[in-house]
């Protein structure tokens, strides 16, 4: 079971909560929101890469949308004395395609800064998918990281290169463990991610598991 199904949603409910809490029973609406979510998140991704984001929580009401970022470095995003936050407020209103001046639909933005970065899989595999892209060795890279991972309180973390890994002409894969990862344990707390890195021989997935 832990093999074939991501950690995260097997466990929702029980350890985790969904990233977008609201619910339309018009289907036409429901399907609407649900790309707008999609889009929205990766825009922030990829818009908001220098403040290691690693999840995008989003809340609707009838007449409000609140967002709460979780950020490795938040002041990055809000900034001195929170100028940056109202330069988020536009990019999200645009995204969304909603006028910024608008009283009808209000736009409140949190954010929440991850206390422990390497205890989170998504930090964890952008750090590695950041140094495959500026050609470090893979191996010492994933060491590193899972060093940094147990030194930070995990009781185990299991971490999955996917493609040509080094530059290799055969795509492969290649699994690292240090310690315990109980994937099919519905009570351990597994946090999972997986992030693509570009590198000069083309894409090398990267999938990361913290058992916390």
């Amino acid at each position: 079971m832990g093999q074939k199904i991501n950690p995260k949603i097997f466990r929702l409910g029980i350890l985790y909560n969904w990233d977008s809490r609201w619910f339309f029973s018009n289907k036409a609406l429901y399907r609407k929101n649900l790309l707008l979510d999609i889009k929205l998140r990766e825009a922030i991704f990829k818009n908001y890469a220098y403040a290691s984001v690693t999840q995008v929580e989003i809340e609707r009401a009838i007449n409000k949308i609140t967002l709460i970022i979780h950020s490795v470095k938040p002041g990055m995003i809000i900034g001195q004395g929170g100028k940056r936050l109202e330069e988020l407020k536009k990019f999200i209103a645009k995204t969304l395609n909603i006028d910024n001046k608008s009283k009808e639909i209000k736009i409140d933005i949190k954010i929440e800064p991850v206390k422990k970065p390497y205890l989170n899989a998504n930090f964890v595999a952008q750090t590695i998918a950041s140094k495959l892209i500026k050609n470090f060795p893979h191996r010492s890279v994933v060491h590193n990281a899972m060093d940094r991972v147990m030194e930070a309180g995990a009781k185990g973390v299991k971490i999955q290169l996917g493609g040509r890994v080094a530059g290799a002409e055969i795509s492969r894969r290649e699994k690292y463990f240090q310690g315990k990862v109980s994937t099919s344990t519905i009570r351990a707390n597994i946090d999972f991610a997986r992030f693509p890195a570009l590198t000069k021989s083309g894409y090398v997935g990267i999938k990361v598991w913290i058992c916390k």
